[in-house]
């Protein structure tokens, strides 16, 4: 089961471009567009040091669990979580049950829509086990690609408009009533989210190396130099300073319990864990690849790469007296007015989406691989077709999105479908498809994940596959590690010494983790109020 056809299974060619095709997954729209704004409204450092403390919490077991998933199994996450799921599970039996009486529940309170919803996942978890789990994941990437399509289309749409001096602002009003006009223009944005799904299925399309692989190694070294250039454009302003400041210096003061929430949130978003990227990528890789190292680089580039996005706004935004807390119009809004004030400020422009699109398509990537590799191992497709079809029905979905940013205006029927269904609050389907993966899919994913691998798999059968490629990551003492003394035979005794990587690893993933989620889910959908 383990060793399924790693003669026939596509493989990475290297561990650099494992690293970087991961690394590239996670370095998306969520680092160069959505942390720097959500930095901005909740005080700069303080946050970003709450970031950096749920990455660690988060991020880094949550990686170890789904790259080790995917490994051992070699199966995208429907199959991973099939091949690995005992015949019977107590664990998942009172899941389901929960999940069914919540349902009745709902029924009783004439919540029709989502009761007999619940009803039917708790019957699917019944039958099927923790293999929802995986074709859950697979369903995220779907849909969050659906809508993510869209806000990369308008990156490409606002490249060309630089190109063409169309972003040359005089202030934010002129900025916001160019983005609203451009974004209700049903063509505009069709137009665009079509061209990036194309682009994505062009190097799906190549394949594990020819494709992913081989793009990645040309994007994510182009991305970190676009980040350094821009960076020292904008450390060169007068004033820049203060944006430095703002970004690096905790004012501990602003640390809120929204801001811890919205820190583990984003924590979670931005490695892509929750959404099969990860356990897909993971089922490329040889025995020989560390894991716990990979996965430290990848968090680190990931988190590199968010810092750096930062490093190449705030300066820009407070030399001119900008506010930083533009909220997700800081990069449509804000960023082109601070820019064209500035010399060659059209070319600053320019390159700063040409950098936003290279990190929306290396995520995009990864999301579509997601899908095309469960419809290759469980439908037993070939590649080409696997990327025609998804590819060609997330476009069309992405479509609904990109009619519906602000309203449901044009469409109607299905709001009214939906409204009546699940009592639908959201102000467009746009709105509706980021609440579905963002708050529920996403973070469920990620604690379901986290309790299969710590209770069900056992952590002893997921440091075992950690082991290939990480021979000490089970012995080595961890005090021993952190102070240097790795090679005294004294300090790395495991008769004498259970504080090893693994050890504080299966601590997080069994305990620390799953509360982790928990607290942020129940907190995203509204039950649990902090």
């Amino acid at each position: 089961m383990s060793e399924h056809s790693e003669g026939k299974r596509e493989h990475w060619g290297s561990g650099i471009g494992f690293i970087l095709a991961a690394a590239g997954s996670a370095i998306g729209l969520g680092n160069i567009w959505k942390f720097p704004y959500i930095t901005g409204e909740n005080g700069g450092g303080a946050f970003v040091l709450l970031y950096l403390v749920c990455i660690c919490v988060i991020g880094i077991p949550v990686m170890m669990c789904e790259l080790s998933l995917g490994r051992h199994t070699q199966r995208n996450p429907i199959g991973a979580f099939r091949a690995i799921t005992p015949k019977t599970s107590l664990l998942a039996h009172l899941i389901g049950l929960c999940i069914v009486l919540t349902g009745f529940g709902l029924l009783c309170f004439q919540n029709y829509g989502l009761g007999a919803l619940l009803l039917l996942l708790g019957v699917a978890i019944f039958r099927y086990s923790w293999t929802v789990v995986g074709f859950a994941g697979v369903l995220t990437g779907f849909v969050i690609l659906s809508y993510y399509s869209v806000v990369a289309g308008w990156v490409i749409g606002y490249f060309f408009k630089a190109l063409r001096g169309g972003l040359d602002f005089k202030n934010t009003t002129e900025a916001v009533a160019e983005f609203t006009r451009s974004t209700g223009d049903v063509s505009w944005c069709i137009g665009f989210h079509v061209f990036f799904m194309f682009a994505c299925a062009m190097v799906v399309w190549g394949g594990v190396k020819s494709g992913i692989e081989r793009w990645s190694k040309i994007l994510m070294p182009l991305l970190f130099l676009l980040l350094y250039v821009i960076i020292l454009r904008s450390m060169t302003l007068p004033g820049a300073m203060k944006g430095v400041s703002f970004l690096l210096s905790p004012d501990f003061s602003k640390i809120s319990s929204r801001g811890v929430l919205l820190a583990l949130g984003h924590a979670f978003f931005t490695l892509s864990l929750g959404m099969g990227a990860m356990t897909t990528y993971g089922s490329y890789v040889s025995k020989k690849e560390n894991l716990f190292i990979s996965s430290l680089t990848i968090v680190g580039l990931d988190t590199l790469a968010a810092l750096l996005a930062g490093l190449a706004i705030f300066p820009a935004v407070f030399a001119f007296n900008q506010a930083p807390d533009g909220g997700p119009g800081l990069i449509f809004h804000v960023l082109p007015v601070v820019m064209n004030q500035i010399p060659l400020g059209g070319f600053w422009v320019a390159l700063f989406f040409v950098l936003m699109f290279i990190a929306a398509l290396t995520s995009g990537i990864s999301l579509l691989e997601v899908v095309v590799a469960a419809l290759m191992d469980e439908m037993k497709m070939s590649r080409h077709l696997a990327v025609l079809l998804s590819g060609t029905v997330i476009a069309l979905l992405g479509c609904l999105c990109a009619v519906s940013l602000d309203s449901w205006d044009r469409l109607p029927a299905l709001h009214q479908l939906l409204q009546q269904t699940f009592g639908v609050g959201q102000s467009s389907f746009f709105d509706f498809m980021d609440n579905i993966s963002s708050n529920w899919l996403l973070p469920l994913g990620g604690l379901m994940t986290s309790l299969f691998v710590g209770w069900i798999w056992g952590t002893r059968g997921a440091v075992n596959e950690i082991r290939h490629g990480a021979d000490n990551f089970a012995d080595v003492h961890l005090m021993s590690l952190l102070s240097g003394l790795r090679e005294d035979p004294h300090h790395n005794n495991p008769q004498y010494h259970v504080l090893t990587l693994a050890a504080i690893w299966g601590i997080f993933i069994r305990f620390v983790s799953p509360v982790a989620i928990t607290i942020a889910f129940l907190h995203l959908i509204g039950w649990m109020k902090i």
